[in-house]
């Protein structure tokens, strides 16, 4: 099976418009330029992964899979070297969980935010050049050495989806991409 042909191929196609758009309207280098700029986006990430984090767990039913891909203990520590303690972290606000039916739908989800790992690594560059110790960067660090095997075990078993669960699949990569940007866009003060 060539590349193109592959359930990854397709799914980053049919989510390209809702990726862009996120890229387009994020505005991530404004976000970033204060510490107290950083810290909304973080508290902001924190509620969308507290909503989606649990709907994907239960979508995959696999914890072994999903326990080394889970980054709400980092956004925590990051929040938590920024300033906010446990019960304000844990007072955040979240978007509502998504309902992610069975695994294609879940593997969607999570398409959307294990893409964010690596692209996340320019951020956490640009954060650190900006304002170095200062900025905790638990979140934006990436994977490091494990960063390239975890994808490469995330695109097989995407790949490995039944013909059935890939419409499901597109369904919730487009979603998640739609309600990340509209709930990483619209973000009050933190």
């Amino acid at each position: 099976m060539s590349e193109r042909e592959t359930l990854h191929a397709r799914l980053r196609e049919a989510t390209a418009d809702a990726h862009a758009a996120l890229e387009r309207d994020l505005d991530w280098q404004d976000k970033v330029a204060t510490l107290p700029g950083y810290r909304a986006l973080l508290a902001r990430l924190r509620g969308f992964h507290a909503a989606y984090e649990p709907a994907i767990a239960a979508g995959l039913s696999d914890a072994d899979f999903l326990a080394p891909r889970r980054r709400l203990a980092a956004l925590d520590t990051d929040l938590a070297a920024l300033g906010l303690d446990e019960a304000a972290r844990d007072a955040l606000p979240a978007p509502d969980a998504p309902v992610l039916d069975g695994e294609g739908a879940a593997f969607g989800a999570l398409y959307v935010l294990e893409g964010s790992t690596l692209g996340g690594l320019v951020i956490g560059r640009h954060v650190g050049g900006l304002h170095g110790q200062a900025a905790p960067l638990a979140y934006y660090a990436g994977r490091g050495r494990e960063a390239g095997p975890l994808w490469r075990r995330f695109r097989e078993r995407l790949d490995g989806l039944p013909p059935a669960q890939e419409a499901p699949a597109f369904a919730a990569g487009i979603a998640t991409f739609d309600a990340m940007r509209e709930w990483l866009t619209t973000a009050p003060a933190v």
